[in-house]
């Protein structure tokens, strides 16, 4: 089954499940790296977002920081046993891929998104000076 999913199989016109060993972090960046520097870089990021986990009150915010310490924790374990992140989502128009990615990385980016979001609705409501 490897090789045929290395190759990629069709679920949709749009879609494809793909097998891909991403030796560095997004969009193949730092691959050169060894894959033990960027498993101690995320456990290390990790450690901060779960001080951060522990100081806040808000509930939105530990929703959106426990999704990106969950993402983080499953691309480090693929990192811990694999020496890379293993992705299988590839979604394309025609010809033109985005890189594939995997559902770490969909907790990490919404974890992040939500953050992001209610930072800019905080201050939106700051009064203007």
């Amino acid at each position: 089954m490897g090789p045929r999913l290395e190759a990629g199989i069709e679920v949709l016109p749009v879609f494809n499940l793909v097998l891909v060993r991403n030796r560095g972090v997004s969009f193949g960046l730092l691959a050169n790296l060894p894959w033990w520097a960027l498993a101690i870089t995320g456990l290390l990021a990790v450690a901060g977002l779960s001080v951060w986990l522990w100081r806040t009150d808000r509930k939105l915010d530990a929703a959106a920081i426990g999704l990106t310490i969950g993402g983080a924790l499953g691309n480090i374990t693929d990192r811990m046993r694999f020496g890379a992140v293993t992705d299988f989502l590839d979604f394309h128009v025609g010809m033109y891929h985005w890189p594939a990615f995997n559902f770490a990385d969909i907790s990490i980016v919404s974890g992040l998104a939500l953050l992001l979001w209610r930072t800019r609705e905080e201050h939106r409501r700051e009064p203007a000076n």
